[in-house]
């Protein structure tokens, strides 16, 4: 996979990305009108992260498995790439994000912190990914899925006095935390390692 290829990719998602940041930015809207606890919002972050990660792990093993084969190999490359990404893009983008706004942010690695929340979870994706390879989960979904755990990241984890004047930053932050990580975990990450001369499995 060239840079050229990449770059298209990454162009052809980012119309849908910020459309999804948007409808982020009215979820926070809705969540701060009708005033959503914090313990809410804890346990909704620790829902959509953990199935952030199977949906990543699925996907990644069943395009690795398709293209290439090597049970052994898609598993480590799913579950290195689960975990990985979607760490970056539900807590790391959020929390540096949160951390440059300058509003008091705490970070919370869910896989070094609540390790039988994340592992189990990155384990069924790469499962189903290895017995399904013809799985075509919707990258909109995807993308969906993360922007709203990115979301609940920055609610349960981050504490500015007013989030009405961050609202155009924070779109900002949403939409870096979806846009470059789900495209390197449904697209690039798991052809990094297909040779080129390998044949696409039918």
């Amino acid at each position: 996979m060239g840079l050229n290829h990449i770059t298209e990719e990454l162009k052809h998602h980012a119309p849908f990305t910020a459309l999804g940041a948007l409808t982020g930015i009215v979820l926070m809207v809705v969540v701060i009108f009708i005033g959503l606890s914090h313990e809410t919002s804890h346990a909704i972050f620790h829902t959509l992260h953990p199935a952030h990660v199977l949906l990543s792990a699925l996907v990644t093993t069943a395009i690795y498995r398709r293209y290439r084969g090597g049970i052994v190999a898609a598993v480590g490359i799913g579950f290195v790439g689960s975990i990985a990404i979607g760490t970056a893009s539900d807590v790391i983008f959020p929390y540096i994000g949160g951390a440059l706004l300058g509003f008091p942010i705490t970070l919370h690695v869910c896989f070094i912190e609540h390790p039988l929340l994340i592992i189990p979870s990155a384990l069924a994706g790469i499962g189903i990914g290895l017995a399904w390879t013809r799985t075509r989960f919707p990258h909109a979904g995807h993308v969906l899925l993360s922007t709203y755990a990115s979301l609940f990241y920055l609610t349960t984890f981050g504490a500015p006095a007013d989030w009405l004047p961050l609202f155009p930053l924070v779109f900002l932050i949403l939409f870096a935390a979806v846009w470059v990580p789900c495209c390197v975990s449904d697209i690039v990450f798991p052809l990094l390692f297909v040779r080129k001369r390998g044949r696409r499995r039918r």
